[in-house]
C-alpha cells in the first residue's frame, strides 16, 4: 500500500492543533519524519530539540486549525 504523505501530514497537522498549549506549542510525539516535512513546509518551527514540544507558526497554527475543523468537527 502506498501512503498519501500529504493526507497524512493534514492529519498530523490537525492533530497538533488538538494539543495546542501556551498559545502555539503542541507536543511533538509524532513521527520523526512527518514532523520533519511539517517544519520544511513552513508549519512549525526546527523540531530537532530536547524539547517535547513544537511551536506552530502562524501558517502553520492557523493551518492546523482549518484541518481539525474539517476533519473532526461535526
Amino acid at each position: 500500500m502506498e501512503i498519501d504523505t500529504e493526507k497524512f501530514d493534514d492529519a498530523v497537522l490537525a492533530l497538533l492543533y488538538l494539543t495546542l498549549h501556551d498559545e502555539r506549542r503542541a507536543w511533538k510525539g509524532m513521527d520523526f519524519e512527518v514532523m520533519n516535512r511539517l517544519y520544511e513546509k513552513g508549519f512549525i518551527d526546527d523540531p530537532v530539540t530536547k524539547s517535547k514540544s513544537v511551536r506552530l507558526t502562524d501558517e502553520g497554527l492557523s493551518k492546523s486549525e482549518e484541518l481539525f475543523n474539517v476533519l473532526f468537527s461535526k
